[in-house]
């Protein structure tokens, strides 16, 4: 009778729920537990739990066997199974202890819910929102996507503009990965790292006896780069001599390796990038006019980090799935409050510093999510500075008007260009502005 009563009791429940002996032989096993794994209760029952759910984490990191070592429950772990059907599937699991009415320990339940529909949702999110390996939902991000692959298809020289750690490289060679030349060889020189006599080298190659420790011939990136795309970084750092190099190879095709007395024939893309504005050097006479409308066929300008922080919450995610795989961690995301100083800081390094700041806090972190103090001091200093209220106060509406606040800052409170910038009607985020009691002083733009 008791049993039964039990098992009506557990079949109300609409997450999967079974529990174990001392043996790891379940004991009981809900309608919902049946649903999910699509095993009946009555084959479920006195089996070896890894047999029936077949998770990846059974052999090595079992999370009742861990609870039973520790006494110490585990909440909301995601995990993937396997179900009757052979289907891979996505749950989140929680444990604990099982006592009788004496205190005593007789095993463990586990109680599991269904993460498909969620883990659907959240590839279509990525996919809706990434192209390539570029994450993003900024409206003037979308506008780059949109022609990356026209610009992929074409032959012409393309010029990728923007601050140091906004993604250049990742443009670079989504172009290369779009394009028919993608099978062959991407080469990416770093033009502002090396002097210009070893750039010339680096870039040309040299024939053997073009200097004193040249004992054979080297080929140079054009050469490596045949038939395939050279990406030059920071080619605003070049001097003038390697422009009028630059200039000739670009115009004629062709180039002489160091101590070469013939011309090689160069069948290469160039991607040139570079975190300076060209034009204001041009008008300083540091670069040359002709070599600039010459890489500047197709020009692409990437914005901030700064400027796109509607993008914040993705890019964590997306460096958090990264380092978990190179890191060997499952740390599963950050806090509300964590994020909230995350969304509190201007990054000057953009997605680059974003990502180191990450990559600190996986060092630090030793749970399941990063909380504030894994972030540098600096970062929750300047978010208890610009709300004044400790972190732990903070919810979700709090955080939501200091993240626009901070946008309307950095648009020197335009509103107009602040809705353009979040890729938001003007009028949504005036209700926001109205519902979050945002002030604007009186000499921002009331457009």
């Amino acid at each position: 009778m008791l049993i039964k009563q039990r098992d009506i009791i557990l079949d109300s429940i609409a997450d999967g729920v079974f529990t174990v002996d001392h043996q790891w032989r379940i004991t009981s096993f809900n309608r919902a537990a049946e649903k999910i794994t699509g095993v009946t209760r009555e084959a479920a029952i006195g089996q070896q739990c890894r047999d029936v759910l077949k998770a990846e984490i059974c052999e090595k990191s079992c999370c009742l066997q861990k609870t039973m070592q520790t006494g110490e429950p585990i909440a909301n772990k995601t995990v993937y199974i396997v179900n009757a059907q052979g289907q891979r599937l996505s749950i989140s699991i929680s444990t604990a202890l099982l006592k009788d009415e004496r205190g005593a320990v007789i095993g463990a339940v586990e109680t599991f819910r269904d993460m498909s529909i969620e883990e659907t949702l959240r590839k279509t999110i990525e996919e809706t929102y990434s192209f390539e390996d570029i994450v993003s939902k900024n409206h003037r991000m979308h506008q780059l996507f949109s022609i990356l692959p026209d610009v992929a298809n074409s032959t012409s020289t393309v010029l990728i503009e923007g601050e140091s750690g906004t993604g250049k490289e990742l443009f670079a060679r989504a172009i290369h990965q779009l394009s028919p030349r993608k099978d062959k060889p991407f080469i990416a020189v770093n033009c502002g790292a090396l002097p210009d006599t070893l750039l010339e080298s680096e870039l040309f190659g040299y024939k053997a006896g073009a200097f004193t420790d040249a004992k054979k011939d080297k080929p140079g990136r054009f050469k490596q780069a045949e038939k395939g795309t050279l990406f030059l970084d920071e080619i605003g750092d070049i001097s003038a001599a390697m422009q009028v190099r630059l200039l000739r190879v670009l115009q004629e095709k062709t180039y002489e390796p160091l101590g070469s007395i013939e011309s090689t024939k160069a069948d290469v893309r160039i991607i040139a990038a570079t975190n300076k504005k060209l034009a204001d050097l041009i008008k300083e006479g540091k670069f040359r006019e002709d070599l600039y409308y010459r890489i500047n066929v197709m020009r692409l300008a990437l914005p901030r980090l700064r400027e796109r922080m509607e993008d914040l919450p993705l890019l964590v995610a997306h460096f958090i799935q990264h380092l978990n795989a190179v890191q060997n961690k499952d740390i599963t995301g950050v806090t509300d409050e964590a994020l909230a100083c995350l969304m509190s800081h201007d990054y000057p390094g953009n997605i680059r510093e974003l990502e180191n700041i990450l990559e600190r806090a996986f060092i630090l972190c030793k749970a399941e999510m990063i909380e504030p103090h894994h972030l540098p001091e600096s970062l929750c200093i300047k978010m208890a500075d610009n709300d004044g209220q400790p972190l732990e106060t903070l919810s979700m509406k709090d955080m939501e008007a200091i993240f626009l606040t901070n946008a309307l800052r950095r648009n020197d409170w335009s509103r107009l260009k602040t809705a353009r910038q979040l890729g938001m009607h003007k009028s949504t985020l005036f209700r926001k502005i109205k519902a979050l009691h945002i002030q604007i002083p009186k000499t921002g733009d009331r457009s």
